[in-house]
Order: C-alpha cells, then structure tokens, then sequence
C-alpha cells in the first residue's frame, strides 16, 4: 500500500464516525445551497496562488522554496514551456499528496490547451481535495470548481465514464439536485456493471443515506473487482449497521489484512472486539 492510500485510510478512521450522521445535501434534509455572493466570496479567496500560499504552509520550508521558485518560472513562461511547467508543478504537488494546488494546475493547463485530459484531471483533483476536507467554505469552491471541470470534460468527451462519474459524485454532494448526480453514476453502471469507482461512489452515498442493503451490494462488487482496506472497511460498516456480525468482522478482518496500517489496525480490532460480545 503506498503512502496516498494510507494517508486516505487514516482519514477514512478519523471520519466514519460522522459519516452517517452527514446527510447528503438534498436526500435527507432541506439545503437551500450557497448564495451567489457567498460563491463570488469564496471563488476570490480560493484561487490557483492563494491555495498555493496556503498549502505551502504544511509543508517543508525547503520543498515549498522550491514551489514558490518552479511557480515563478511559470509566471514568466508562455505556450508549451508554460504547460511543462505546470506539468512538473503538478507533479511535486502529488508527490505530496496535496490535491487541491493540483486541481488549478491542471485548471490552468486546460484554460491553455483545452484538452479533455486536463479537464479530467483538473475534477478528479479537486473532487479529491473536497473530500473529507474540515475547512467547509473552501470544501464548497473546490465542489464547484470540481463540477466546472467535469463539465467542460464531458463536453469534450460525452461518452467517457470517468468523467461522468466524477460528475455525478460532484453533482451529488455540490449541487440541490443530488438525484441528477445519482442518475448519471446509475448511468455509468449500467453501461458498465463492473466499474469500480460509479459503484463505490454509489455505495457511500447509500450509506450516508443509510440505504445499507444498497451499499453492502455496491461495496460487493468493489471488493470482487479489487479488493482493497478502504471498500471492505465500508461493506464492514453496512454489514454492522443491519445486524450482520459475522460479516462484519470478517469484511473488517479483511480491511485489516490489505491495509497494514496500524492506526485502522487497531481501530478494527476495537471493532471486532465489540462486536464479538
């Protein structure tokens, strides 16, 4: 298991016990979403250099001395040697694990060269850095911001389901028409049965809207095609929440096993101690 995806195991722990008591917006209770000068607020305080600035903050001082100068060279740049810039920005910023500067690179790169590939990118990496984030105001823009690129994506691409599929999450947790999202990953599946990230999107919005049944079924079928600690850690929690010990405990087991994190190690084995009385 590599490094983002512990870091996403972590954060999985910390978090499932506000998960079910998180409605998503519109299924489960009235949300009337932002105002207009609530999103003009947050599009001028979250922007490509002000998330830089503040990211750079958690960061070593001498990897972000580093970004601050590539970032220099990208402002005097112009055409293919800005977007080689920004492709090597990108990718210092994954290598740190950190999305959302990632997310206006590649922003930036499609305003440039409006390829479908940067569009994609540029959703998938805000749609990564929204979740799970605290900070709810920024969690909001970068919502947006995330919907706005998998737009201009599919408009691009109408026929791939990556894109679609990162609409429909987006859709469902930014927007007061979560049922469109829902319909678009229902559309995924149903063009593809076996696609993992439509049916495990589809499976924690099933339990965030305690649809248990729907969300063991979904987070089957994950664990069939590729089994990893986050998707048994989630069919695990559907399984408790209908009374199904044995299952569980075994699929909690089972999260163990792939994890080898000793932080959701524990937390398991707390999990399968309680439920074994």
């Amino acid at each position: 298991m590599n490094t983002k995806q512990i870091i996403v195991i972590v954060i999985v722990v910390a978090l499932m016990g506000g998960l079910l008591a998180r409605p998503i917006k519109g299924l489960v209770e009235d949300n009337k979403g932002a105002s207009a000068s609530t999103t003009t607020e947050a599009s001028s305080a979250f922007n490509f250099q002000s998330v830089s600035d503040m990211t750079k903050q958690s960061i070593n001082g001498s990897l972000a001395q580093e970004i601050t100068a590539l970032e220099a060279k990208v402002a005097a740049a112009e055409g293919e040697e800005k977007l080689t810039l920004l492709e090597e920005l990108a990718k210092k910023w994954d290598d740190l694990a950190k999305d959302a500067p990632r997310g206006f690179i590649y922003e930036e790169m499609a305003k440039i060269s409006p390829k479908f590939e940067y569009w994609l990118k540029a959703g998938d990496a805000f749609r990564s850095a929204y979740t799970n984030l605290q900070d709810t105001a920024m969690a909001t823009e970068l919502n947006r911001l995330a919907i706005q690129s998998y737009e201009q994506a599919t408009a691009l691409d109408a026929n791939n389901l990556d894109a679609k599929t990162g609409l429909g999450a987006a859709m469902v947790t930014g927007t007061n028409n979560p049922m469109a999202g829902i319909a678009l990953l229902r559309e995924v599946v149903a063009k593809d049965p076996k696609n993992i990230q439509a049916n495990k999107t589809l499976g924690l919005f099933s339990l965030q809207s305690r649809q248990f049944d729907k969300a063991i079924e979904r987070f089957k079928t994950v664990v069939e095609l590729k089994p990893d600690a986050e998707s048994y850690f989630y069919l695990a929690t559907g399984y408790e929440n209908i009374g199904l010990k044995n299952e569980a405990i075994a699929a909690f087991q089972k999260s163990k096993e792939l994890a080898a994190d000793p932080t959701l190690s524990q937390f398991i084995e707390r999990r399968v101690e309680e439920l074994s009385k």
